[in-house]
């Protein structure tokens, strides 16, 4: 069983507390401010890339991060990377821009995309991500994001995610 329904029996079949949040469909980091102010923890954002070798890369980082992508290959061990096609993305993860999330990595066949969490969201106590779509959030630990990932067959990476400086 796969989807959100196949997600919440995982979180249930292995003890993953979570706090779910229903809300109106954002799309970008900026409308879902709104909707951040009222859920306590770290909030996120998600880079679906592909390498030049051809490798799909899923990044998860704090959402008020500017991803440095010149630096970003060294710091998660890939070749340069471009954003990866919408069509890429609901092939491999099966969902579609604005919902993206790692935990989308349900549906990938272990070796088919590289997750990557940045280390402070690694280390958080929540976490808030969508759970396949964008009309709600989960909060759940770091911990519990890289449990899941492992429990799909995944080895997610975590990686200190260099950043721009405010301009």
């Amino acid at each position: 069983m796969r989807g959100e329904a196949g997600l919440l029996a995982d979180l249930k079949a292995l003890g993953i507390p979570f706090t779910a949040y229903e809300h109106d469909a954002v799309f970008t980091v900026a409308e879902s401010d709104a909707v951040n102010a009222a859920i306590p923890g770290e909030h996120t954002k998600n880079l679906f890339l592909k390498d030049n070798g051809g490798t799909f890369w899923l990044v998860t980082v704090p959402s008020a991060a500017r991803v440095d992508l010149k630096a970003l290959p060294a710091a998660i061990g890939s070749k340069r990377v471009s954003f990866g096609k919408a069509e890429d993305m609901d092939r491999l993860l099966g969902i579609a821009p604005g919902s993206v999330t790692p935990l989308a990595a349900i549906h990938a066949p272990p070796g088919s995309i590289t997750v990557v969490l940045d280390r402070g969201l690694a280390e958080a106590d929540q976490v808030n991500v969508h759970p396949l779509r964008n009309t709600a959030t989960i909060g759940l630990s770091g911990a519990a994001i890289i449990d899941l990932l492992r429990h799909w067959g995944h080895s997610p990476r975590i990686a200190p995610i260099p950043v721009q400086e405010p301009a």
